[in-house]
């Protein structure tokens, strides 16, 4: 069998997707694939420059991409509500949701807009509301997929339910596996409780391997004045032995996010070395990701601490998408 490529995706013409972080690296691959699969692909990131550069380029290479750009600041729960509100007046359902912006290992504590730690409240917290705020039109999609960017730093993360926030004793990669973990485990945990209430999602992840982004750069260089740290320097020595491109990372996305023999709770990556980089397969997962009742207590301390219950704002969703119906007829 060959290995999986941008070719091997299927048809995507009708449905729509949403990427978040999708100006640059894997974001950017992943949008820049589905729209030549026939997307519509909505990138969301929060520079608009980035995000006008974005749309050119795809459309440089596929000159009548049906592609837009949205503000959406994973950063703050408010721009992440303003966005799904947006969203839900301007369509009246949502094929695929690709939770993929994040950021790496700051070397000092950082705080989003709503005081959570940088890397939990970022890259986890603010996608499991969007996910929550767009279920509504999720479940009006045909097919529903959720993909969640996971990390192979996910098998060194603890959920520390006591200190989630990394009040005592920041450590910066143990910060961004609990991150990480976490958005592994929301991925499994979103399918069983779709599966309990009828939701009809198909929910995966997937991790890059060691993908080649400014991912390496932005996160570990805050604080620091935009020199590199150790840990970059050391990156950029080994990288050309075990890194690949963000494109070749981007596989393991679009694998679960298009591939008709992805199952409900898969998760996906390179298979050659440590899973580091190579061709697309499925993806070894850590022991604490299997934790149902750590999964399940995550769940409601993220409903409390982003104040969005998942059978209300479904409600509240819906309202806003008949509004919207009404008022294009």
């Amino acid at each position: 069998m060959h290995d999986w490529t941008t070719k091997d995706i299927p048809p995507q013409h009708g449905r729509l997707a949403v990427i978040t972080g999708a100006t640059g690296g894997l974001g950017y691959q992943t949008a820049l694939a589905l729209a030549g699969a026939g997307a519509e692909v909505v990138l969301t990131g929060r520079n608009a420059a980035k995000g006008k550069a974005a749309l050119k380029n795809i459309r440089a290479v596929y000159r009548n991409a049906a592609i837009s750009y949205e503000h959406l600041d994973l950063n703050s729960l408010a721009s992440v509500k303003d966005f799904a509100e947006r969203f839900a007046r301007q369509h009246k359902s949502l094929a695929l949701l690709v939770n993929n912006a994040g950021v790496m290992a700051p070397p000092t504590r950082h705080l989003t807009a709503d005081g959570f730690e940088l890397q939990f409240g970022t890259n986890y917290l603010s996608h499991f509301a969007l996910t929550a705020r767009l279920l509504p039109l999720l479940t009006k999609g045909k097919q529903p997929r959720v993909v969640n960017l996971s990390s192979l730093a996910h098998r060194l993360g603890v959920i520390r339910l006591a200190d989630l926030q990394w009040q005592r004793g920041y450590k910066a990669w143990a910060a961004y596996g609990q991150s990480k973990l976490a958005m592994l485990m929301f991925a499994f945990e979103l399918q069983r409780r779709s599966d309990a209430s009828g939701w009809g999602l198909l929910s995966t992840a997937a991790h890059p391997g060691y993908a080649v982004t400014d991912l390496q750069s932005t996160g570990p260089r805050m604080g620091r004045d935009g020199k590199a740290g150790i840990t970059e320097q050391l990156g950029t020595l080994i990288a050309p032995l075990v890194a690949q491109s963000a494109a070749a990372g981007a596989l393991p996305i679009l694998y679960a996010a298009t591939a008709p023999q992805v199952k409900g709770g898969g998760y996906y990556g390179p298979k050659g070395l440590m899973e580091l980089k190579g061709a697309v397969g499925v993806a070894a997962i850590g022991r604490n990701a299997k934790d149902l009742k750590v999964a399940a207590e995550l769940w409601n301390v993220s409903e409390e601490l982003t104040h969005v219950h998942w059978t209300t704002s479904a409600r509240s969703a819906a309202r806003l998408a008949s509004v919207a119906t009404r008022n294009r007829s």
